[in-house]
């Protein structure tokens, strides 16, 4: 073998191959290509001698032959989907049929080759063999690394816009002001809102959610407030509303734009005294809530159209975070897949290996418009 690997296996610091096949020729040269590559090879020559090696130390990738003197190589495949799932394992095999490929990809192997092997064929599954792995070790730092500092490893990004976001919940975590958040429908406000509620002082006290565009102005009212017996048809008893629900803790409000002016002088009230009466009461309740709002909609825009009060505009536009959509973080979008597969996983029980070049680039280039 005389192909060079590309520089990502070449340079990979986590490139350790076991390479498993009975054919001392064939496996002494492909061992000495590996290794030329910069890659760390071990050979074993039977089933079992590389099972015994697995047990003492994980691999990044497993070559195995299917035919070998003792068991085959699914059986290898089947101790490693169960044993270590995070090894990508390729079979050889000299007589390959479409049946063959086909139940060694179900049983989780990464790839299925055949021998004679094509050079370029086998270097590019390796390089997709140990980039996945880099991605999935990459997503592990990265929930880690979130879940220790906000409590919440669901937000995933290593893109420059993201890390500002991250740097800005650290920074206003533990103060008491109003947290606006700016972002199109589905960039992930309400994790978010979540994960500065998990940075403060109040994770142990309610986080409380309100969508306010899902509920008609005259039932936002009394959701967000409460209401006494009688102050409505239909209220036939005493409703405590989500900012008391919240006293102590974080209220989350989504699409804010929705208030109606009669609610938004109500809000802009609490945010100034702590303080309002339930609908069709006259008991003034004071409350200790820490505010978080969103919205998907430019604000100012309103403010100049007389849709949205500018005094509470200026109550609420204090610390602005602003949610970057897919679309501008197209480089998080591997990280995204790996994580979201994780999740599958974890969910079914099934082994997916991940997804093809192909298909990511695709989503790449999609232009997720929220």
């Amino acid at each position: 073998m005389t192909t060079r690997l590309g520089t990502d296996v070449a340079n990979s610091p986590r490139g350790s191959l076991l390479l498993v096949d009975d054919d001392l020729p064939l496996r002494q040269s492909m061992a000495e290509f590996l290794r030329s590559c910069g890659l760390q090879t071990e050979t074993s020559a039977t089933c079992q001698d590389a099972l015994d090696r697995m047990k003492e130390r994980q691999f990044d990738v497993v070559i195995c032959d299917v035919h070998l003197p003792d068991h085959d190589g699914f059986n290898l495949l089947k101790w490693a989907t169960k044993n270590a799932p995070e090894t990508a394992v390729i079979l050889l095999t000299g007589y390959g049929t479409i049946e063959n490929a086909v139940e060694a990809i179900r049983l989780g192997a990464f790839d299925y080759l055949t021998k004679p092997l094509i050079e370029d064929e086998l270097t590019f599954s390796i390089e997709r063999a140990l980039g996945q792995r880099r991605i999935v070790q990459e997503n592990k730092t990265l929930r880690a690394q979130l879940d220790q500092r906000f409590g919440l490893g669901k937000i995933i990004g290593r893109d420059y816009k993201m890390q500002k976001m991250f740097d800005l919940i650290e920074s206003v975590s533990d103060t008491k002001t109003t947290v606006l958040i700016l972002g199109e429908n589905g960039t992930g406000k309400t994790m978010t809102a979540r994960a500065i509620h998990q940075a403060s002082s109040r994770r142990n006290k309610p986080f409380v959610e309100v969508a306010c565009g899902s509920l008609p102005d005259s039932l936002l009212e009394s959701e967000l407030f409460g209401h006494v017996a009688g102050s409505f048809t239909g209220a036939v008893k005493d409703k405590e509303g989500k900012f008391l629900q919240a006293d102590g803790g974080t209220l989350f409000l989504d699409e804010l734009a929705t208030a109606s002016p009669s609610l938004q002088v109500k809000l802009l009230r609490v945010l100034q005294d702590r303080e309002f009466e339930p609908v069709g009461g006259n008991k003034t309740i004071k409350v200790d809530v820490r505010l978080i709002l969103a919205t998907n909609a430019n604000l100012e825009e309103l403010v100049a159209k007389g849709e949205f009060r500018q005094d509470l505009y200026y109550r609420i536009n204090v610390i602005t975070l602003t949610q970057p959509p897919l679309r501008e973080r197209i480089g998080d979008i591997p990280l995204l897949l790996e994580h979201f597969l994780h999740d599958f996983r974890d969910q079914t029980g099934k082994k997916v290996e991940g997804f093809s070049d192909e298909a990511i680039q695709v989503l790449q280039q999609h232009n997720w418009p929220g």
